[in-house]
């Protein structure tokens, strides 16, 4: 695995469906610190599109969006 970025928290969203995926993903954001990545997992193919959605319209940086077999990994970094 390539990944090198450190994350602080993650969200299990396995067997979640929407809206649920992104109603955690906007909670656990909320309870990072400026700067602390989160990293979210989901099964939801709605989620690619919405948690990408979600991340532009808080203003937070989507660092990595990567898709292994059915599951969706999101590391998002909280800018402000």
């Amino acid at each position: 695995m390539g990944n090198q970025t450190e994350t602080h928290r993650e969200l299990d969203c396995l067997g979640l469906y929407c809206p649920e995926p992104v109603f955690r993903t906007r909670q656990e954001i909320d309870k990072l610190a400026v700067g602390q990545v989160l990293e979210v997992v989901t099964d939801d193919p709605a989620a690619e599109e919405d948690i990408k959605r979600l991340v532009k319209r808080l203003g937070h940086q989507l660092l990595e969006l990567r898709k292994e077999k059915e599951q969706f990994h999101f590391l998002i970094k909280k800018t402000k």
